[in-house]
């Protein structure tokens, strides 16, 4: 189920409308457990499969610069940029800035954890002043700060004493 606040384009509202027509012919068939985290399925559409898409594009600006207000490959990222050109890559309109992505979406437990869902860190003294989109498999992809590229992290303790939050956009 999507967040009331979250806006889905017409793309990404059409591949839900499929996948779940799709869903609906093969509702006898086992769904094929992804491999990052539990509940996932093997479905490429739908909700799960946007947050999967959002996740997959995200890994794939690895190496791309920290930018501050950065928000595309050719200028760089800063980390709220990062989740939003993922998420609109995969087809879901989310907010610019970490506080207004902060405020979208469902709030998650670290066991809840799932493949694109966001995890957003206390830095520097800031609540929640930092966004990071799970991978699964303990790793997390951000844009941590200037000097530093994009880049994939593990979610070690000393991020795990940063958490603030967990969201997802989509379920």
């Amino acid at each position: 189920m999507l967040a009331a606040n979250v806006i889905i384009s017409p793309f990404a509202r059409a591949a839900m409308a499929a996948a779940m027509l799709t869903g609906l012919a093969a509702c006898g068939l086992n769904p094929v457990r992804g491999e990052y985290g539990a509940g996932e399925t093997g479905a490429v559409n739908g909700p799960a499969g946007i947050a999967r898409l959002a996740a997959d594009h995200a890994a794939s600006m690895v190496g791309k610069p920290y930018a501050y207000g950065g928000q595309s490959p050719a200028s760089g990222f800063d980390c709220s940029g990062l989740v939003q050109y993922s998420y609109r890559r995969a087809g879901l309109r989310v907010p610019r800035e970490t506080a207004d992505q902060l405020g979208y979406g469902q709030r998650i437990g670290a066991s809840e954890l799932q493949r694109g869902d966001l995890i957003f860190f206390n830095q520097e003294g800031k609540w929640a002043s930092h966004v990071a989109v799970y991978l699964g498999n303990g790793r997390f992809v951000h844009a941590p700060a200037t000097g530093k590229p994009v880049r994939i992290d593990p979610l070690d303790n000393y991020w795990r004493r940063h958490i603030a939050e967990m969201r997802r956009y989509a379920n």
